[in-house]
């Protein structure tokens, strides 16, 4: 039995976002080869959360501030110690000073790993003076995993440590089946029979108010499924438009999202800043069969998305490439069909939670077979 400590400032049930998913995922993929997992997170009602997620436990730390976004909490350290002796591997997931903190100041002996979602994007100046405590703690694991090939070939920082970097897609449970008749008919109802479809947080990156304005330039309908901090705003752009064929949908389970996808013509996905680093929900259109439009980040979302495959890559922030893509799709609905198939096939060759969870698997192991000292055995490489 291989024992696994994921450090991160947030976890389930407090939180759902993507790198909780992540972690989760990675839990129960890789339970048949023999790892046992558990995770410390922080929360501001740790007496509450300390609790089975599925497959395994989850530990929490009382929260005590945020500065800059990042939570911090006075007990952590402590109990990262006390978790981390009874661990065969520390598996950090990035970015969180907290854990570069953690690392370097109990001097962590174990056979440690990085998940690097992301480079810190939005708080440059903030970056200045944490880019030296950051160095040094990349510099100090054993291993970084980056999620694709293109962040790695765009990221200064992960250019840095080439040496001692693993490619290994996020991954997700195929959950197409579990459409229901019913859900589909209810939203063909609702918005017609063909309709473009973006699912997500509304946060800034997103780039929503460039689809907003391709919906307005070519009368196609849109559905906008998520909630967050713009919704007000794009509510009130559409409204100042009068644009009644783009629909707010606002949150909907997973019921009624995996029904959206399996109704929509095609995926939009504009996110125009480098915050979108990778693109969970490029996976789920690519599951459900659908062609995606995205934009040239030099992330992630165009790994999942080839240009000309798989649907359409645009530049970003460019509301008449979203349009003139848009219309591609919405005029050749065969040429529409077959990237959707083409999207199928390579979520089944590279990204489904199985896949995740047997590469970990694997980086496991070689970590214990070399220690915290060396560097770890090149994996196969991943497949373009």
């Amino acid at each position: 039995m291989t024992r696994v400590l994921h450090f991160y400032k947030t976890y389930l049930p407090d939180t759902y976002g993507g790198i909780e998913q992540v972690i989760s995922q990675i839990a129960r993929t890789t339970e048949p080869y023999g790892v046992e997992t558990r995770v410390l997170s922080l929360s501001a009602r740790p007496e509450e959360n300390s609790i089975m997620v599925g497959n395994h436990f989850a530990q929490k730390a009382k929260l005590d501030l945020h500065i800059a976004s990042t939570g911090l909490s006075f007990s952590a350290i402590g109990m990262f110690a006390r978790m981390a002796r009874d661990a065969d591997i520390i598996h950090y997931h990035f970015p969180w000073p907290m854990m570069d903190v953690a690392h370097l100041a109990l001097r962590v002996q174990k056979p440690s790993v990085v998940t690097y979602h992301s480079d810190v994007v939005r708080q440059q100046r903030l970056l200045h003076l944490y880019r030296p405590l950051m160095l040094a703690f990349l510099n100090r694991v054993t291993r970084i995993v980056a999620t694709s090939p293109n962040y790695l070939a765009t990221s200064l920082t992960l250019g840095r440590f080439s040496d001692k970097i693993d490619i290994i897609p996020i991954g997700i449970d195929d959950k197409r089946a579990a459409a229901l008749p019913e859900l589909i008919a209810k939203w063909r109802n609702r918005l017609g029979p063909t309709f473009f479809l973006f699912v997500g947080n509304t946060r800034y990156y997103k780039g929503l108010d460039f689809l907003i304005e391709a919906a307005a330039a070519t009368g196609f309908p849109v559905a906008i499924a998520g909630g967050g901090e713009r919704t007000g705003d794009l509510a009130a752009m559409i409204a100042r438009r009068r644009l009644g064929n783009v629909h707010l949908l606002g949150k909907v389970d997973d019921a009624d999202k995996l029904a959206l996808l399996e109704s929509c013509l095609g995926f939009v996905f504009p996110s125009h800043l480098r915050s979108e680093a990778f693109g969970v929900a490029l996976l789920e259109a690519a599951m459900a069969g659908r062609p995606m439009i995205s934009c040239e980040l030099g992330t992630g979302t165009s790994y999942v998305n080839i240009d000309g495959e798989t649907g359409l890559v645009v530049p970003p922030a460019n509301a008449e490439a979203l349009a003139a893509a848009m219309r591609r799709l919405w005029e050749d609905r065969r040429r529409a069909s077959e990237m959707g198939d083409a999207a199928r096939q390579r979520y089944e060759q590279l990204f489904t939670a199985d896949a995740m969870g047997a590469a970990y698997a694997g980086l496991y192991q070689r970590l214990l077979q070399t220690g915290s000292s060396g560097s770890a055995v090149a994996a196969p490489p991943i497949r373009a």
